[in-house]
């Protein structure tokens, strides 16, 4: 939604969008009317479908906490919940492969997740203590979370299941989640998730918006 673009949203974008950062410049270019005299440098041997570690290039961090590549493949889902009174790992050796906090009941949120058949991740009950960031030195219950197939893994998705988890009986008093609205960028999904919709059917409904953005970034593709 335009109205709630921000320094960390400068346009309304899918949380997966599927472009490099030439491409995404060439979008914000034309979309902003920045009048920029960009020219996008293209890369050879390069395609679309490719993972990072199929490039051949050694990982380089584009942030502090996201160390290696299975930790950027979860962060489009385990982002989404950041906004919350929640740990994502930060101040831990494996960030964004972890949630919890000090109220959550690990244990009964794997299972919940686990009950979700989520294909392409697994869950399992967590302990752990970030040692900066959110609840620096509490233990904090929550999940940790093993990517089994990346091409089969919805992160979006995996994102309305961690806060649908969340809003269960046991931690709903505790759980912040209209803080969630600025990365999930949709008030009628957070509406959809406080009344505890299936996430199935939260996530069916970002059909048409996906389809329109698909268009919206053809002209700018490269590759």
């Amino acid at each position: 939604m335009r109205d709630l673009t921000s320094f960390i949203t400068y346009l309304p974008l899918p949380v997966r969008y599927g472009m490099t950062i030439g491409e995404l410049a060439r979008l914000f270019n034309a979309e902003k009317n920045l009048g920029a005299k960009l020219h996008v440098v293209t890369m050879r041997r390069y395609e679309r479908a490719m993972w990072f570690d199929q490039t051949g290039f050694a990982w380089v961090a584009p942030s502090p906490n996201l160390r290696k590549l299975e930790q950027a493949v979860l962060y489009p889902g385990v982002g989404m919940i950041e906004g919350a009174n929640v740990s994502v790992g930060r101040g831990t050796d494996t960030p964004f492969e972890l949630m919890g906090a000090p109220w959550i009941d690990g244990k009964a949120l794997a299972d919940a997740l686990q009950r979700a058949r989520l294909a392409g991740v697994r869950f399992e009950a967590a302990t752990f203590t970030p040692r900066e960031w959110v609840y620096p030195g509490q233990q904090c219950q929550g999940v940790r979370f093993v990517v089994t197939d990346r091409n089969r893994l919805d992160t979006p998705l995996l994102g309305l299941e961690l806060m649908v988890g969340a809003l269960s009986p046991a931690m709903a008093t505790s759980f912040q989640i209209d803080r969630t609205l600025g990365m999930i960028g949709s008030r009628a999904s957070l509406d959809a998730v406080k009344a505890q919709a299936d996430p199935r059917d939260i996530a069916r409904t970002w059909a048409p918006g996906l389809d329109e953005f698909r268009a919206r970034r053809q002209p700018h593709l490269l590759y």
